[in-house]
This record gives structure tokens, C-alpha cells and sequence, in this order.
């Protein structure tokens, strides 16, 4: 799965679009370095995303097409 769609599936970004102008400003990084939208992400990858005042630092757990809010949650665990 591409790296703007998960990132929307899994309710890390609430738009497609607004994960896909993160990825092109560098601000989202995939194992420590910088990843494009078009990124596959795979079980296990760390991203790290800079935007605001706080990162957000996250290990993706599960790939699902499709998830509903009560289960976006289980797709990654976030890292402090």
C-alpha cells in the first residue's frame, strides 16, 4: 500500500491529500529517511512524521485496504 494511503487509512492524516503535500515537504520519514507518497510501507517499517509542535513516531503493526475508525487504531502502535 502506497505510504499517503495508509497513512489516511489508518487515521495518522485525516486527508489523502494532506499526507501526500507531507510526504513531498519531507516531513514524513520511513525508517529514518525521507519517503515519497508513492512509498510501499510494510509491516515493521518506523515512520516519523513532523508536523506541529510534537512528532509523531509510529511502528506499522498491520496493512488493511480498508479500516473503520474502531480498528485504524490496531494498524500501528505509537512509539514515545
Amino acid at each position: 500500500m502506497r505510504l499517503d494511503k495508509y497513512l489516511k487509512v489508518s487515521r495518522i492524516i485525516k486527508r489523502r491529500t494532506v499526507a501526500n503535500e507531507a510526504c513531498d515537504a519531507g516531513r514524513v520519514l520511513i525508517n529514518g529517511k525521507v519517503a515519497r507518497a508513492s512509498y510501499e510501507v510494510k509491516v515493521g517499517d518506523m515512520i516519523e512524521i513532523a508536523m506541529g509542535a510534537h512528532p509523531v513516531k509510529a511502528e506499522i503493526l498491520s496493512i488493511n485496504e480498508y479500516a473503520k475508525k474502531d480498528q485504524a487504531g490496531l494498524m500501528y502502535k505509537i512509539i514515545p
